[in-house]
């Protein structure tokens, strides 16, 4: 869902204005969306850069949150994680734990078909960009009215 309001705000032109993405100014953060956005801007990356991105998210997945401890319940588990610390001290404000199990098995399936739905709202947008039969990019509408 970030990912979407992120392209909205790049399509829309609210960008970082100066910058590099390296340590030398070979590349410019202003032109890393000049062939479109989505996969077409990953050209304009350094090949270290998407190493680096690669290698955080490597490290977020085996190291710091793996996915292959997720436990998903029972819910007093903070972040699904046996013996993880809580993220929020106290827990979320206003938050109750669901007990009813039908219950919580529907909050936790719309809560993964949300998810789902934003993540091919994304890919849309991003395959959008690439098209070449048309003058517009998926956000046309907001960008030129």
């Amino acid at each position: 869902m970030a990912a979407f309001v992120g392209m909205i705000f790049q399509e829309t032109g609210i960008t970082f204005p100066a910058g590099s993405l390296d340590l030398k100014g070979e590349y410019p953060i202003a032109n890393v969306l000049d062939d479109g956005m989505g996969f077409p801007a990953l050209a304009n990356i350094p090949p270290l850069g998407l190493a680096q991105i690669l290698l955080f998210a490597a490290i977020v997945e085996l190291y710091a949150a793996p996915a292959f401890q997720y436990t998903g319940g029972p819910q007093n588990l903070p972040g699904g994680y046996e013996g993880s610390a809580g993220r929020i001290p106290g827990g979320y404000p206003g938050q109750t734990q669901i007990t009813d199990p039908v219950k919580r098995d529907r909050a936790l399936n719309v809560e993964i078909q949300n998810g789902r739905a934003a993540m091919m709202g994304v890919t849309g947008a991003m395959m959008h960009s690439m098209l070449d039969s048309c003058d517009h990019h998926f956000f046309y509408p907001f960008t030129h009215n």
